[in-house]
């Protein structure tokens, strides 16, 4: 259901605002936006205070592109109470014994702990926080590598003249993955071999240069007033000026960095692209087969001690609903959730089945918005998620998704889960919610370079870059991504579904992208940041989302 047009700057909030007072109440004003891009641009670096919690801010006050949180909570909700609203995080895990999570938790009462019965009969044993769908397994292929070793038996070496119409869609599928396979697999090794090669220039360099200054943590200022009549020497010296010049940090710490690229490029070559890796080998179902549901267990926090697996789901689970009132670690940017944990997205590309059995699982269970901060550009069995999400849509169940990491224009590559088809741009639901990523600069690179963008395919923009939320064994971390993104949105979707229950998915979507803050800059998009476009072309709404101003059209939407 569509709702007005709305403009943020016209709007005054003299109507009752959550607790339904009377006309007394003080007028709340919406962040202006007539003249937003005169606003000052932040030109100096944010101080780490304002990095672990920009994504709240303000941008008029603070000159910082975030979601004015803070000021909603401190104008608007005040010390309101709303509903209890299920937010489902469809992720790799969740560690539910976080000090910042434990009591924002969804329980479901009608299980008994570990008592071995499913004693609400909804299928799933002991599910007390969740579902694990993904049982022992961790590492996993990509998508296009399941692809190609799944049906190299039957096309290897087979011209496209002698394939049958029957099977020709599903030959070119094949040609697609095995291409993209083989083009992934060249360009990872060649990023070990050059972050290897660079590595052992540097060990050199630094080595030789510790030497000289007696020290292995030397300063930019002692490296440029060393002095040497040796020509090796003074290369090694010059090297590592340019490094510590461009990337102002000491060189035991790009030493570091330099590990552990090369870990994650090792580490891609053994799992992601590895076809020999048969990582559903843990679960035991087949999952080709969505009628076989018969498999999984209830460790939402999964199989290993150490919890490193669930650091992604952990991160999001964060920033949607951390607790808000224990004085500890971070405020997530909703309170009154609970957070549902469902594991089913592996160290590599998610199944397809469970993502559709997942997004059941959350919607028979109560949750009314589901995060979904995953994505592929391959796909199996689409026809199960979008079915799912059409279930989704039937029970009033809003789903946020990420946009993507690839910096690409989602219009011109399709990406699986999403509410579209290559065929057809239109909607086929009105419950899904497409999320890109912020920078923190509010200017040309307000756009992550990173994020996917697109006019078609996206809808609004959110904090997403250097985003400070918890991880596992009561840790935090800054991490980045449009899967920081999206709960962000989450947390905003679950404050106006508590306050305003009778809203429905399609009205709370539409208000999240009515209300937030049009920019009239250009900017750029994608990595190399050679392109740039109208802010109000990357997405569907043109907007960054903005609580404060979405709690106010709440108000007003009947």
């Amino acid at each position: 259901m569509k709702i007005p047009f709305f403009k943020p700057a016209m709007v005054i909030a003299g109507v009752a605002l959550l607790t339904g007072c009377s006309s007394t109440a003080p007028k709340i004003v919406s962040t202006p936006i007539e003249s937003i891009d005169s606003i000052p641009l932040k030109v100096n670096e944010l101080n780490e205070t304002q990095l672990k919690g920009w994504g709240g801010a303000d941008l008029l006050s603070d000159t910082i592109p975030g979601m004015s949180v803070n000021r909603a909570y401190e104008e608007i909700i005040k010390k309101n109470k709303g509903t209890k609203v299920i937010v489902a995080v469809l992720d790799s895990g969740v560690d539910i014994a976080h000090e910042d999570l434990r009591d924002v938790l969804w329980i479901n009462k009608d299980e008994i702990p570990n008592n071995g019965k499913d004693d609400d009969n909804n299928g799933y044993i002991d599910d007390v926080y969740g579902w694990n769908f993904l049982g022992d397994a961790v590492d996993e292929n990509m998508e296009y590598v399941r692809i190609y070793k799944r049906l190299k038996p039957k096309y290897e070496g087979k011209a496209a003249s002698s394939i049958s119409t029957a099977d020709r869609q599903e030959y070119i599928y094949y040609q697609d993955a095995k291409e993209e396979f083989e083009k992934e697999k060249q360009e990872t090794l060649q990023n070990k071999n050059q972050y290897q090669t660079i590595k052992k220039q540097l060990v050199a360099a630094h080595g030789s240069v510790s030497s000289q200054l007696g020290k292995e943590d030397y300063s930019n200022e002692e490296l440029k007033a060393m002095e040497t009549n040796d020509q090796q020497l003074a290369q090694y010296k010059g090297m590592l000026l340019q490094i510590q010049d461009n990337v102002n940090e000491n060189i035991p710490e790009a030493l570091g960095e330099l590990d552990e690229a090369i870990e994650y490029y090792d580490n891609r070559l053994k799992t992601h692209l590895n076809p020999d890796l048969d990582g559903r080998a843990p679960v035991g179902d087949n999952p080709y087969d969505i009628n076989d549901t018969n498999y999984g267990d209830n460790r939402v926090a999964g199989p290993d001690p150490e919890k490193e697996d669930v650091k992604h789901g952990t991160h999001v689970a964060g920033i949607i609903a951390a607790n808000r009132e224990n004085e500890i670690g971070i405020k997530g940017v909703a309170n009154n959730v609970e957070i549902m944990a469902i594991r089913a997205v592996p160290d590599g590309d998610e199944y397809d089945k469970d993502i559709a059995l997942g997004i059941r699982y959350a919607v028979d269970n109560g949750a009314k918005i589901i995060n979904t901060s995953f994505g592929k550009y391959f796909s199996q069995n689409p026809e199960w998620v979008e079915d799912a999400i059409k279930y989704a849509k039937e029970h009033d169940v809003l789903i946020v998704n990420a946009a993507g990491n690839e910096g690409i224009n989602l219009d011109e590559k399709r990406v699986y889960p999403n509410d579209q088809t290559p065929d057809n741009s239109e909607e086929f639901v009105d419950n899904v919610l497409s999320v890109g990523a912020l920078n923190f600069e509010y200017g040309s690179n307000l756009i992550a370079g990173f994020s996917n963008y697109g006019k078609l395919n996206i809808d609004v923009f959110a904090p997403g870059t250097k985003i400070w939320s918890t991880t596992p064994n009561n840790e935090y971390e800054f991490l980045q991504g449009t899967s920081m993104a999206a709960p962000a949105v989450s947390g905003v979707a679950a404050i106006i579904r508590s306050y305003y229950p009778k809203l429905t998915a399609a009205q709370v979507k539409q208000i999240i992208m009515d209300s937030g803050l049009p920019v009239s800059k250009s900017v750029f998009v994608g990595e190399e940041s050679q392109k740039k476009l109208e802010f109000s072309e990357t997405s569907t709404s043109g907007k960054m989302v903005n609580l404060y101003n979405a709690l106010i059209l709440a108000s007003q939407t009947k």
